[in-house]
């Protein structure tokens, strides 16, 4: 997925591609509510590379923020006029707790949203200023909504955008493959997992 402006043209030395000092790990809506119904990646195999870029990040000693969709009553949520019925949500019990395979620990940086994208009525930019942090590692669940709303937002704040597209996925292929072909590429630099793990 690494594109060809990665390399420093002036010295040929590989870009270093994340600064620990100034890079977080946000991680879009894995909580008790997923269903199993995505694509073209399955829930399992995200929350697996999520959680893996989480520990990783919690080791380098970055700032690692959890989003999720909580509310008492639904009356702080938007509730627009719309032409189709929207699917249901599945509210088992807790359903806005994180998945357990997150680890979820004191470190972290615990964000609630009301809405898709996860800066808008939030802390999440204020927190991230003041930590100096320019770029965002972005992964979770869906790619078309919660990860692709937060992302024009970041990108709307003048932050660097780092899709880890394997530890994302869509509600259908086609949702992820046109954020990933038509709208990522624009406003960021798409890796896999594994070469962000390796830093590359």
């Amino acid at each position: 997925m690494k594109q060809l402006n990665d390399n420093n043209s002036m010295s040929g030395e590989r870009e270093q591609l994340l600064d620990w000092n100034k890079t977080a790990l946000v991680v879009i809506d894995l909580q008790k509510w997923i269903g199993n119904q995505y694509a073209p990646y399955s829930a399992e195999m995200v929350i697996a590379n999520s959680a893996k870029l989480a520990n990783l990040f919690r080791n380098k000693g970055a700032f690692v923020t959890l989003v999720h969709v909580s509310s008492k009553d639904f009356k702080d949520m938007p509730s627009p006029k719309l032409d189709t019925t929207p699917p249901k949500l599945n509210l088992v019990e807790g359903w806005d707790e994180f998945v357990p395979e997150l680890g979820v620990t004191d470190t972290d940086h615990i964000v609630a949203k009301k809405q898709w994208g996860a800066f808008h009525g939030t802390d999440l930019d204020l927190q991230l200023r003041r930590r100096n942090i320019n770029t965002i590692v972005l992964c979770g669940i869906p790619s078309g909504i919660g990860v692709d709303t937060t992302a024009r937002e970041a990108f709307q704040h003048g932050y660097h955008i780092i899709f880890a597209i394997d530890a994302m996925t869509g509600f259908t292929k086609s949702e992820h493959e046109h954020v990933r072909d038509v709208i990522f590429p624009r406003i960021g630099r798409i890796r896999t997992t594994e070469e962000i793990v390796n830093g590359n």
